[in-house]
């Protein structure tokens, strides 16, 4: 058999039913994910009948088909809102530089575990590191206002080395942002860095021993080797964390917000919180959910069809 032909061979028994019927036990423990996929997934998505209606409390006794239909009135308020696009700003910029600064933070932090020699050492820092994780939002805008805020222990350190303090909870501008995602950063780059460790340590062992022979040192084995072992790893979740650029939760910027960063604060999520259940308006509330999704959808497209371009690491 040639070779072109083994490998029409190997593609076929990928998606053979004697390959299924192997894997049969795998599947079957896939059913309960697949049935709560569904219920909760796939059928609520009926409710996105209520962005081209005009749903209010009063109408929920009525079935979907004696409310009044409105078409896209809800999108075309939508776009020709102002407030809207504050948060579609707000929105895209604290994720833009979340994706950025997240992954690099989180990378780094694998990178350096990873060359860590003392075992012990390695997992204590390794669960300290991602305890933050499991931690509330509310506990943690806490601390950070406790740390950050204008009378913050920070400030009163600054102030006792006779520098001026920081107004980091209190600047309304894009500095927010920044302030925002590296709170997140500190929250979620141990859980993060989980990922990446992971996936190091399918890198074959045999390349950083040839490497040492050559008389290549750590950052050169970090740069030639265990970053191109786990590229395919760092380009599918930025794919993943593209597509959900619109996703930025509105929990922590309410709860590290204020009425003085409140017009960098909005998001998108905010927004459709305070017009849609805030207003009583389900029906607005809901085409903001769907705008929200269709965007993600087509950036998550956009971003693998690009990595598809560029490198053989893609969601499908």
């Amino acid at each position: 058999m040639s070779k072109n032909n083994k490998s029409l061979a190997i593609k076929k028994e990928k998606f053979s039913f004697k390959l299924m019927y192997k894997q049969r036990y795998l599947l079957l423990m896939s059913v309960p994910f697949v049935i709560w996929l569904i219920i909760f997934k796939y059928i609520p998505l009926w409710g996105w009948t209520m962005a081209f209606q005009d749903v209010k409390p009063k109408t929920f006794a009525l079935s979907v088909w004696e409310r009044t239909w409105v078409g896209l009135d809800h999108f075309k308020a939508l776009l020709h809102d102002a407030s809207f696009f504050n948060a579609l700003r707000n929105t895209l910029g604290i994720s833009i530089i979340g994706i950025v600064l997240g992954f690099v933070t989180s990378v780094g932090f694998a990178l350096l575990l990873n060359e860590l020699r003392m075992q012990r050492f390695k997992k204590v820092t390794q669960t300290i590191s991602y305890l933050p994780h499991f931690v509330s939002w509310v506990i943690i805008a806490s601390i950070a206002k406790m740390v950050l805020g204008d009378s913050g222990v920070l400030n009163e350190a600054l102030g006792k080395l006779g520098i001026e303090p920081i107004k980091f909870m209190t600047t309304n501008g894009p500095a927010f942002w920044v302030i925002t995602c590296v709170i997140n950063i500190w929250k979620e780059t141990g859980w993060d860095a989980i990922i990446y460790l992971s996936a190091m340590t399918g890198i074959d062992q045999g390349l950083y021993e040839a490497a040492k022979v050559d008389g290549a040192g750590r950052f050169r084995r970090m740069w030639h080797i265990t970053l191109p072992g786990i590229r395919p790893t760092i380009i599918v979740l930025v794919i993943m964390s593209i597509g959900g650029v619109l996703g930025a939760g509105m929990e922590r910027q309410m709860l590290l917000g204020n009425g003085i960063v409140q017009e960098y604060a909005d998001v998108v999520s905010w927004y459709a919180y305070r017009f849609g259940i805030g207003n009583n308006n389900y029906g607005f509330g809901t085409a903001v959910g769907v705008f929200q999704s269709v965007i993600s959808l087509a950036l998550l497209f956009i971003a693998n069809k690009v990595a598809s371009k560029f490198s053989d690491s893609k969601l499908v």
